[in-house]
């Protein structure tokens, strides 16, 4: 058995590439670190597995420039119904030349290519575990009021 099938399962990636060798080296390098990896060879497919998916989608890993849905399209439309899901983008362009053309935010988290098994896992990794300043703290739980106690009640507790 291999070492990363002796793992728990760790977060769900759906990457999304149009190159056949990009997508299938990111999801082996995933896997080989216990990640459960969706693939996609264009947005369109992404978005169909997403929507068969009944777990979380944890992050979504995209090619900026795919024919059809671009990454950032891909990003936008995935997350008008997973909010929680976290976006890498991925491209064997500059992130100037992206920028020059209006092809991704210049916020958005990037990972050139060719890329490093290494820098890959580090990518995605802080990609999930970013947590936003802006972003609203978990409501706490609410607790049941206290029941009314009777003035009966109030007399045989002293």
């Amino acid at each position: 058995m291999s070492r990363s099938a002796e793992r728990s399962p760790m977060e769900t990636i759906l990457v999304a590439d149009d190159a056949p060798d990009v997508l299938f080296l990111a999801r082996d390098i995933l896997q080989a670190r216990g990640y459960t990896v969706l693939t996609a060879n264009d947005g369109e497919e992404a978005l169909r597995l997403a929507e068969g998916h009944a777990g979380p989608i944890h992050a979504l890993l995209a090619d900026v420039v795919m024919p059809g849905l671009t990454g950032p399209e891909l990003a936008e439309r995935l997350r008008g119904t997973r909010r929680e899901t976290k976006v890498v983008f991925m491209s064997g362009y500059t992130t100037e030349v992206m920028g020059q053309y209006g092809l991704l935010p210049s916020s958005a988290p990037f990972l050139g290519k060719p890329f490093t098994p290494d820098l890959l896992v580090r990518n995605v990794r802080e990609a999930l575990d970013y947590r936003s300043p802006f972003a609203r703290p978990p409501a706490p739980a609410r607790l049941a009021p206290p029941e009314p106690r009777s003035a009966a009640t109030a007399i045989r507790a002293t």
